[in-house]
């Protein structure tokens, strides 16, 4: 996929920098222009010169021009999202309020009270999503809510956030990760679960840029040295179905089209294969001129002349006609034997269903105009707003939910009596039966699937028949957490337990009351706060329940003093349930001391700041890396491609620190490799020959298993940075019968 970039413009003079900011501004008035309507043109004049105005002071890391930003960010709006004028003048204004003197009155007074409304709304994400000192994740509710209130509001910060994410070179490499990590972690569901498919893509492609940096090199590379075999494959595949699809009269378009470099990426890794492995690097599309009554029964005639010539894989048709997703894209998809052995994806669309495939919900709403039902939009609109009901959520808990129960692919299921009902995938019977009402939830027992038995835990398929059993017996349990995803499940099994817990705290309420009054204490909401914090628990309510089950039993109260209300505590001691820290982070290694300085940290020497390196992702010097400072155990060293990277990076931003490896020989590091190939004879020696004899690597340990003539080795090595890592790796590959060769993480 091709990368826009902003070349920064360091040394345009100010006659320049006019000449290009009208330029842009009158690109915008272009692709507006079948939009305009008598009066239009003007607005958007006005508010195109209140904001040149507001941010002529203003520059951009890259050195141009502020006002280039919402103008880009304004065309983003109409080319890719489909959206209108008002649209615009909101984009043009939607820095204004919080970096400028221009108010929200000013606003309100220019363009009338939706405008302004808007414009507030992205004021208030603005402030929410690119401060260092907030959590996101503390305001993402924030964001939800003006989604629900006006989703242009959303449509126009992916706008913003898209046009961030093209101009990030300027940036610092600190602010570029922190950034990319956001946009994947939110802003890219957000956009796929608003049907923005195009921007989601180059959204994820963009921050694999800066987060993963060299491997997105290598796909892009090698989707660029396989570009002319793969545009000769395409037209062999495309020639017979073109022909036929003529012939039976059909009004059509039909291209291949590349797939994102990030999808290849998460293909290469949840299938374990190489590049070249990785069958579906691009998709056929077919688009279809078809009436609106008409559109499923032209589709499944393309279907069938396609079937035709091609045999199709019967588990990888999916009907998006019969069942549109939530975020409204309607589609066949096949995947066929074409040429050469080859699996083709092929995907058929009407010109309307590619139209909403690429504009989401600014074109849900253009063919929904005259319509009265209640569209899938609406309903999860609805469904956000339940969730945003319930105000005891733990913010992070609360996005964690929100990603898997609104932002995941769903699956459609059946009620006995017939009825659809849509849940994300992952969804168990238990989430149907809370989906149903949550009081069928909270009895259920067992349920029914397509007429058979099974656990309340079982995960759903599309096309299940659900019948929930119920008991007047049943009651939630704590284990019930982990057997569902849905944000209304989550919450009412919530609900259940802590009413539960007050009941039984209720006990330890007058054990605690008697034993305070032995030592002539009292029991008020500071003493219980102040035991609380003694016994290292969250609340009152959780030390009042852990005396009543008998957890705590207060023996230390006796070394407490008491003067009146007030409770006076002793020094803390260790408890058996205090939460133990792993820091057992470094490799051992024969002659490795403390004091380590491979580091460099905030430009100063590691030797001067002390850390440990993560255990998730085990960095090893010349990896790409990033520190994070923990509330228990000082600094954290992360690679940046480590599996919670992104969380963290995304959530806690302020958090994370400039790292970087400088050269230090003397310490080695504990990694270890994952080696695939044929059981041949000789082929054990020849590894260890080549590790310990000719590159002198210390093996730390090494596993060795062969079944019908594959072996898979498991080698612990110590080395001394990632360029040995790397020469390592491919030496071995080279070796004769050695199939793949994966760095994995040691334990």
């Amino acid at each position: 996929m091709e990368v826009k970039e902003t070349i920064p413009k360091y040394n345009l003079s100010e006659e320049e920098e006019k000449k290009e900011i009208l330029r842009q501004y009158r690109g915008l008035l272009r692709v507006l222009k079948p939009k305009l309507k008598p009066g239009d043109k003007e607005l958007v004049r006005v508010a195109f010169e209140m904001a040149a105005e507001a941010h002529k002071t203003m520059r951009r890391k890259s050195g141009e021009p502020y006002i280039l930003h919402p103008l880009a960010v304004a065309k983003i709006c109409v080319e890719e999202i489909g959206l209108g004028v008002r649209s615009t003048i909101c984009a043009l204004l939607h820095d204004t309020v919080e970096d400028t003197d221009v108010t929200l009155e000013d606003i309100k007074r220019e363009f009338g009270i939706e405008i302004a409304k808007i414009v507030d709304g992205l004021t208030k994400i603005s402030t929410v999503m690119d401060t260092n000192t907030t959590q996101q994740a503390e305001n993402f509710k924030k964001i939800l809510l003006t989604l629900t209130d006006d989703p242009r509001v959303i449509l126009i910060k992916l706008s913003d956030r898209l046009h961030n994410m093209r101009t990030m070179d300027s940036m610092k490499r600190e602010k570029q990760l922190k950034i990319s990590s956001e946009t994947v972690y939110v802003y890219a569901p957000l956009a796929h679960r608003m049907g923005l498919y195009n921007i989601k893509t180059e959204m994820e492609d963009l921050a694999m840029k800066y987060m993963e940096p060299d491997t997105y090199k290598y796909i892009a590379q090698k989707l660029s040295d396989t570009k002319r075999e793969r545009t000769k494959y395409i037209n062999d595949f495309i020639r017979p179905l073109k022909e036929k699809l003529e012939k039976a009269g059909f009004e059509f378009e039909i291209y291949g089209r590349p797939k994102s470099i990030h999808s290849i990426w998460t293909k290469m890794k949840k299938k374990g294969v190489s590049f070249e492995e990785v069958y579906d690097l691009f998709a056929i599309r077919i688009l279809v001129n078809a009436s609106l009554e008409k559109e499923k029964e032209e589709c499944w005639k393309v279907y069938s002349i396609i079937t035709d010539s091609y045999n199709p894989s019967p588990e990888r048709l999916r009907d998006w006609l019969s069942n549109p997703k939530s975020n409204g894209y309607e589609a066949l998809h096949t995947t066929v034997m074409g040429p050469q052995g080859k699996w083709v994806e092929v995907q058929i669309r009407t010109k309307r269903m590619n139209e909403i495939a690429e504009k989401g919900l600014a074109a849900h709403w253009k063919y929904k105009e005259g319509k009265d039902d209640e569209s899938r939009f609406d309903k999860w609109f609805h469904q956000i707003r339940e969730a945003l009901g319930n105000q005891d959520t733990n913010s992070l808990d609360f996005l964690q939910d929100f990603k898997t129960s609104f932002l995941a692919e769903e699956i459609y299921v059946y009620t006995p009596k017939g009825e659809i009902r849509m849940l994300p995938i992952g969804a168990t019977a238990l989430d149907f039966a809370f989906s149903v009402h949550t009081a069928v939830g909270s009895r259920c027992i067992g349920a029914k699937v397509n007429h058979k038995l099974v656990p309340i835990g079982t995960k759903l398929r599309s096309g299940d028949q659900i019948e929930i059993i119920t008991s007047a017996k049943q009651k939630p349990s704590q284990e019930w957490l982990s057997l569902v995803v849905t944000t209304k499940a989550k919450t009412k099994i919530k609900d259940t337990l802590k009413e539960e817990k007050r009941k039984v705290a209720e006990d330890g309420k007058h054990i605690l009351q008697k034993k305070l009054e032995a030592i002539g204490g009292m029991m008020t909401q500071h003493n219980m706060e102040e035991l609380a914090s003694f016994y290292k628990l969250n609340s009152s309510l959780d030390l009042l329940y852990e005396i009543a089950i008998k957890k705590i039993d207060l023996k230390e109260l006796k070394d407490f003093t008491a003067s009146g209300d007030r409770l006076f505590l002793p020094k803390p001691v260790k408890h058996e349930h205090e939460e133990k820290h792993d820091t057992d982070t470094h490799a051992k290694h024969p002659g490795k001391k403390d004091k380590d300085a491979e580091l460099i940290i905030f430009g100063e020497s590691s030797d001067k700041i002390q850390y440990t390196l993560a255990n998730c992702c085990k960095p090893i010097p010349g990896d790409d890396v990033f520190g994070f400072v923990t509330t228990g155990e000082g600094l954290k060293i992360h690679r940046t491609n480590c599996p919670n990277a992104t969380r963290l990076l995304s959530n806690y931003g302020h958090r994370v620190v400039k790292t970087k490896w400088a050269k230090n020989k003397e310490i080695s590091f504990l990694t270890g490799l994952k080696i695939i190939g044929l059981d041949d004879v000789g082929v054990i020696h020849k590894i260890t020959n080549l590790i310990s004899g000719e590159l002198k690597f210390n093996i730390s340990a090494m596993t060795i298993e062969a079944a019908d003539g594959i072996f898979r080795g498991n080698i612990k090595i110590f080395v001394h940075d990632k360029d040995e890592l790397d020469e390592l790796v491919e030496r071995l590959t080279a070796l004769p019968g050695i199939e793949r060769v994966d760095r994995y993480d040691t334990e």
